[in-house]
């Protein structure tokens, strides 16, 4: 179920409704996060910029996902990242007030937004264990494990930024494991033997 279903119609009626172009910033980094977001339709990123001009992601967030969650009652509540979509948006904006009277009022929604809560801090330990492994290799196979031995991608630039690898990396990698006979690759599925 998904989490604004979970909201009644006079509680909706007080969020705020952003849509958003494909390539928007909706926040900056180091923008003052007073709300929540959770989209609706389409697709987000936060990403920052480092000094030589590349791309550090921290998040990519499709329907049904939140942001923001982790900074609102943080002591420094600012983005490190900016939040721009990734594709035409809609987004739904809960200001910290209210999320506060819902979290109070709304044991529906209580409960789901502690269920998203925790799922998040489970993909971030994951993340952090991921990014913890030096290797390419075992990289690859920890995540190859972590989706049950079958990971279905849309390219293998996708793949290479959900494995924080180059993509010509994780291009040479896919090709010596096939050749070597330790995966199957085929209409983007990659299958541990």
């Amino acid at each position: 179920m998904k989490i604004t279903e979970l909201l009644t119609d006079k509680e909706k009626e007080r969020c705020i409704i952003r849509k958003i172009s494909k390539g928007d910033t909706l926040f900056h980094e180091n923008d003052s996060c007073n709300e929540i977001g959770i989209v609706l339709k389409g697709k987000i990123e936060i990403v920052s910029y480092l000094n030589d001009g590349s791309e550090l992601i921290f998040n990519t967030i499709s329907e049904g996902g939140l942001f923001g969650n982790n900074l609102i009652f943080s002591s420094e509540p600012y983005y490190k990242g900016n939040v721009i979509a990734l594709s035409d948006a809609e987004i739904m904006l809960i200001k910290k007030e209210l999320l506060i009277e819902l979290l109070e009022n709304n044991s529906a929604f209580l409960i789901e937004y502690l269920h998203i809560l925790s799922d998040t801090g489970k993909q971030l330990n994951s993340r952090i264990r991921l990014l913890s492994i030096a290797s390419a290799e075992e990289r690859f196979f920890c995540y190859l494990h972590d989706h049950k031995n079958r990971i279905t991608y849309t390219s293998v630039s996708q793949l290479a930024r959900e494995l924080y690898l180059s993509r010509e990396a994780v291009s040479r990698l896919l090709y010596r494991l096939v050749k070597e006979k330790k995966i199957i690759k085929s209409d983007k599925t990659i299958r541990l033997l």
